[in-house]
Parts: C-alpha cells; sequence; structure tokens
C-alpha cells in the first residue's frame, strides 16, 4: 500500500469524506491522494490541511493515480471521462456517482478498461460508512483484493446485483438525512422535558449508533432487538403504540417510496 496511488477527480463533500476516512484507516498517506476539481482555488483551500495533492486538472490525476475514483456529478460523468478515457483504460476506475451502473460505463469507457460501480454514504468520513458495490465489474481479482484492501476500512461493503444498486443506494446514501431529522426529532423531545441539548444530541446519537452495532454485533432481528426493551405494560411500549398509531413505519417507508418511484 506504501506505492498505491488514489486519484479523486471531482472533490466535493463525498470525495472529501472518502479521503477523510482513508486517511484516518491509516490505509494510505495523504501524499498518496492527487485530487482535482472543477474550481482550483476551491480545491487548494479543501485539500490545504489534509496533505492530499491539489492538481489542476484531470490528466493531472491520471497520470500520478493507479486508481481513479469519480466523484462528479452522474450528469457530468461523461463529459469527465471523454476526454482521459484512453489514458483510464491503464488504470482500475472507481465510480461513486449514483445510478451509474457498469454497463453505462462500458459505453463511454474505452474497452478493456476494469471499473467498479459503487455508492458511498457520508460516514464513511469517520470509518463508519458504506459502500455499495455492483457484483458486475471488471476488476481482475487481485484488483479486487485491493479495493476491499483500501475500502473496507472505512465502510461496510455491500456487493449487490445491478438490479438492486438503486434502491440500496437509496437506502444508504439518503437515509443518513433521515436518520438525522430523528436525531433531531428525539432531541427537541427530550430537550421539552428539561434536558439541555447538548446531552440531548449526545444520547439520541449514541442510541442511533450503538444500536445499530448492537444488530451487526448479534444479527438479531430489529422486532427482537424492540420486544428485548418492551416490558409489558411498561414506558417503552406506550411509546411504541404511539409510533404505530401515527403512522412511523409507513412514512419511513413512503419516503423510500417517493425517491425509488
Amino acid at each position: 500500500m506504501t506505492n498505491v496511488t488514489i486519484g479523486f477527480i471531482g472533490y466535493g463533500n463525498m470525495a472529501q469524506g472518502l479521503v477523510q476516512g482513508l486517511i484516518a484507516s491509516g490505509t494510505v498517506k495523504p501524499e498518496q491522494i492527487f485530487a482535482c476539481a472543477a474550481h482550483y482555488d476551491k480545491l487548494l483551500k479543501n485539500t490545504a490541511d489534509s496533505g492530499v495533492q491539489p492538481m489542476k486538472t484531470s490528466l493531472d490525476v491520471v497520470h500520478h493515480s493507479d486508481i481513479i475514483v469519480l466523484a462528479v456529478k452522474p450528469n457530468l460523468i461523461e463529459t469527465v471521462v471523454s476526454p482521459i478515457k484512453k489514458e483510464l483504460k491503464k488504470k482500475v476506475v472507481v465510480s461513486v456517482a449514483v445510478n451509474y451502473p457498469f454497463d453505462r460505463y462500458e459505453e463511454i469507457l474505452e474497452a478493456g478498461t476494469h471499473h467498479i460501480s459503487t455508492i458511498p454514504n457520508t460516514p464513511v468520513a469517520v470509518r463508519e460508512g458504506i459502500l455499495v458495490c455492483e457484483n458486475k465489474h471488471s476488476l481482475t481479482e487481485e484488483e479486487k483484493e485491493l479495493f476491499i484492501h483500501i475500502f473496507s476500512p472505512v465502510a461496510l461493503l455491500e456487493w449487490v446485483d445491478t438490479k438492486q444498486l438503486s434502491i440500496a443506494g437509496t437506502l444508504s446514501g439518503c437515509t443518513p438525512a433521515f436518520t438525522a431529522i430523528y436525531m433531531e426529532a428525539l432531541a427537541d423531545a427530550a430537550v421539552k422535558h428539561g434536558l439541555p441539548r447538548g446531552s440531548a444530541y449526545r444520547l439520541a446519537a449514541q442510541v442511533l449508533s450503538g444500536t445499530g452495532k448492537l444488530y451487526l454485533s448479534t444479527g438479531e432481528h430489529p422486532g427482537q432487538l424492540k420486544d428485548a426493551v418492551c416490558s409489558p405494560g411498561g414506558t417503552t411500549i406506550k411509546g411504541v403504540a404511539s409510533l404505530e398509531k401515527d403512522g412511523f413505519r409507513g412514512c419511513v417507508i413512503g419516503a423510500i417510496d417517493a425517491i425509488e418511484g
């Protein structure tokens, strides 16, 4: 890993989050990471504290990097790829663009380019993210092992079929916003009943983090985790009943439907 270099074409919030997580994991050093963006002055500011190497052009990034992360908006992918696709053929290309699967890249990349499509979420910045990975890719076994070695320290790698890429990306990529709203609502309720704001946010955040880790550790059905807290006639089941009466589950499902619909 001391010799592997990673280049980011596009350096928005998601790219910066990935870089932050990668550096924190110790898998790569800042000087092994190169980046370019549409606005060079802004790029200089965004890379100043991290030690990431700012480049003026995408071609510069490609020349310095073994692995290329395409981190621009989906509608810009073809425009960005077109002038550098010959050079990309010699690299490992990792896409983090939403709704841009393998077959779509096959139409715009040079034949024989080794690439994989993924969808990350923002908690990669603190090494607690998700990276949804399309099962269909053109990486060699050695390249796939390298990919896993680099990104597994910052995210749960979830491999899905192409037809599942959209919903898996929605579930992992959009719901941090929903979860933040839920966390804020929990804290608001606690503040309403006298708990200081800082304590309320910390407690709510830890509950969300801890419950998720409890599931990942035990594999128990979420219903079992709920039942373990709901004593007969107790306080928790009263709160659960209130959520059900107000259509909590339906609202959550409806939010996903609104995105996927």
